[in-house]
């Protein structure tokens, strides 16, 4: 399960990104920066980071 962590962040945070742009209530979060800015950074980024992490560790 350890193995999924990463992806699982990167899906979410695409998935968010995706929401935002289709879901008319919140438009409004898609003008804020904070809100793109942050799922992509934290979740997408901080997934991808994860997963070579987790990945590099349980190889060895």
């Amino acid at each position: 399960m350890k193995k999924y962590i990463g992806i699982s962040l990167i899906v979410l945070g695409a998935l968010l990104l995706i929401l935002c742009a289709f879901v008319p209530f919140m438009g409004d979060l898609a003008d804020q920066n904070w809100y793109t800015w942050g799922s992509f950074i934290v979740l997408i980024v901080g997934g991808l980071i994860t997963h070579i992490i987790l990945n590099k560790k349980l190889e060895a």
